[in-house]
């Protein structure tokens, strides 16, 4: 049955530490193994010598989150080492998923609703529950929960399967719930779940093969910047072992092998800021490795080079430092922002689709294109129905302008190969009104622009991500001026038929913000491509734009004269997505 925290609530702001032995463990939940968590050990507070400021209460932090102060609640978290055993945790860590959280219609009962629905009953059975399919067998961390409570993280994983059937792949989401269920009840667990699975500004779990593959070899890239010596010293002592094979685990270091002290302060930022928490945790981690590797016997050469990877999660179990000091030192690195990981993240995502569209062959391939590499007949029939709207037919024979959307359909993603593509807009049937193309437009993702100028001239653009986004704000409640991401590619069909991809596609460098200016719109204009440039860029009435090279594609004005007068706009989306 539900538990609620009624007693504990208000020691939330009490946060002294610990003074009594009756009170060691009361900030943890009824269904948590206290006599297990050691509480008083060189991890804990150092002793108070009266110059320490005070730790900030729930109260504080509560306001500052109702407020949208997001920067300053994250300063607290980072700075604020609270006792492993406090109660604040039993409010903070539910408040700050619950700003994650998308669906507004989790009613008071609604978890309990679901759990009727999924096993007939609210009671705990005291049968084994069979886990979802996205859950690893291998890394269904406990942590210090009771049988009940590990009964419970199973229930709870299940309703979340059965609510979230998109989730395929998520081996972190077991250990993420036992670790919630340590101070809060099921139904809080649940909640605070749903808000990171369904977090849309922030990633927190990942939830197919997919992304988690993407995610370790982020890591591992990232690695190859920021921790360089560790990365030549573990491939020097053993060069026939994959450093992808060390990196596959690199979030088992952080949640199998760190202390429990260390993982909950870990905790109390991620629930805030995200998975690039734990990104900067795994380069410390590496960091302290390489260093105890030079002047500790245990971590030898000899000692370690059959298995980096066990090493490592060894090495996490002994970590030589305290909680306070790993998380400053995780946060001091620099040049570690948000947007250097979304574009290494993005340019991995789109490396491994591609391949993966590749190596599938015969059984993907074919059915999107013939052997000659034109569409198949569903595709052609897809084609068909863009010509018969696309105006570019007025100029040319049916069979070139065939032809021409063939070559377009050859450029897109394979994925989107698949879906039929369907007419959202057209400044000949829904009039020239910047208003209107957002109304018909702004919610689809992905997009397919296309201009014919009064030149007769044919170029557009693949825009990956939706224009709604043009509303999105960042931490500081600004509007965000650029967006999208590096699957948006321009195109030139007539006179020239060419496409223009991201730059950031190619190698490795840093190739500055000037590269990620994908695409911009406002109640004045939209803008595609940046930085010395824009690539397209139209007016409010859709009448006039302007075309230049710009640095995020590396191309060419799209029309001889820069200048165009556009003659129809057509935005395709694609059903079924």
């Amino acid at each position: 049955m539900p538990y609620h925290r009624a007693d504990t609530s208000a020691q939330a702001d009490k946060l002294s530490g610990i003074v009594e032995e009756s009170d060691l463990y009361e900030g943890f939940a009824p269904h948590v193994e206290t006599s297990e968590i050691k509480t008083l050990d060189f991890y804990s507070l150092p002793k108070q010598t009266g110059k320490e400021p005070a730790l900030r209460s729930f109260t504080e932090i509560q306001q500052l989150l109702q407020q949208g102060k997001k920067r300053d609640v994250k300063s607290i978290l980072r700075e604020n080492s609270w006792p492993i055993n406090s109660p604040i945790r039993s409010q903070l860590w539910p408040a700050l998923c619950a700003q994650h959280l998308t669906k507004q219609n989790m009613l008071d009962g609604f978890y309990w609703e679901m759990v009727h629905q999924v096993f007939g009953t609210t009671e705990l059975s005291d049968k084994p529950i069979m886990l979802p399919a996205f859950v690893d067998a291998t890394h269904c961390l406990p942590y210090h929960l009771t049988s009940t409570g590990r009964a419970v993280a199973d229930r709870i994983v299940n309703v979340l399967g059965y609510d979230c059937p998109d989730i395929t792949y998520s081996p972190v989401l077991y250990p993420i719930t036992s670790l919630l269920l340590h101070f809060m009840s099921e139904e809080e667990a649940y909640l605070c779940l749903a808000g990171l699975v369904g977090s849309k500004e922030k990633t927190f779990i990942n939830q197919t093969k997919l992304q988690n593959e993407v995610t370790w070899k982020t890591v591992m890239q990232i690695a190859k910047k920021h921790t360089k010596s560790a990365i030549a010293y573990f491939q020097r002592i053993c060069p026939s072992q994959k450093l992808e094979r060390v990196f596959m685990d690199w979030c088992w270091w952080i949640l199998a092998g760190l202390p429990f002290q260390h993982l909950v302060r870990i905790m109390d930022c991620y629930f805030h800021e995200g998975i690039k928490v734990l990104y900067r945790v795994a380069l410390v981690i590496l960091n302290l490795f390489h260093k105890e590797c030079q002047s500790n016997n245990e971590w030898s050469p000899d000692n370690i080079k059959n298995d980096i990877g066990n090493a490592l999660i060894k090495f996490c179990k002994k970590i030589p430092v305290s909680p306070a000091k790993l998380l400053h030192a995780a946060f001091s690195i620099r040049g570690l922002s948000t947007q250097y990981i979304s574009r290494i993240f993005i340019k991995t995502e789109m490396l491994l689709k591609s391949r993966s569209a590749f190596n599938s062959g015969s059984k993907q391939l074919i059915k999107s294109r013939s052997s000659d590499n034109l569409p198949t007949s569903q595709s052609q029939v897809n084609i068909q129905m863009m010509s018969h709207t696309l105006t570019i037919r007025e100029k040319l024979h049916s069979e070139s302008c065939r032809n021409l959307l063939f070559t377009l359909w050859s450029w897109l993603p394979v994925r989107i190969t698949m879906y039929q593509p369907v007419l959202l807009y057209t400044t000949e049937e829904h009039g020239c009104s910047l208003t209107t193309f957002y109304v018909r437009v702004e919610q689809h993702e992905p997009t397919l622009l296309m201009i014919k100028t009064c030149n007769n001239e044919v170029f557009g653009a693949y825009c990956s991500s939706r224009w709604f986004e043009r509303n999105v704000k960042d931490d500081k409640g600004q509007r965000q001026a650029y967006f999208g991401t590096g699957e948006t590619f321009l195109f030139s069909l007539y006179p020239e038929r060419a496409k223009y991809p991201w730059v950031g596609i190619e190698g490795d460098r840093d190739l500055g913000h000037s590269s990620e200016l994908f695409m911009a719109a406002d109640s004045k204009m939209i803008t595609i491509g940046g930085g010395e440039g824009q690539a397209i860029w139209m007016d409010e009435n859709i009448r006039f734009g302007k075309t230049d090279s710009c640095k995020t594609f590396n191309n060419p004005p799209l029309c001889p004269s820069g200048d165009f007068e556009i003659r129809v706009l057509e935005v395709y989306g694609f059903v079924g997505i």
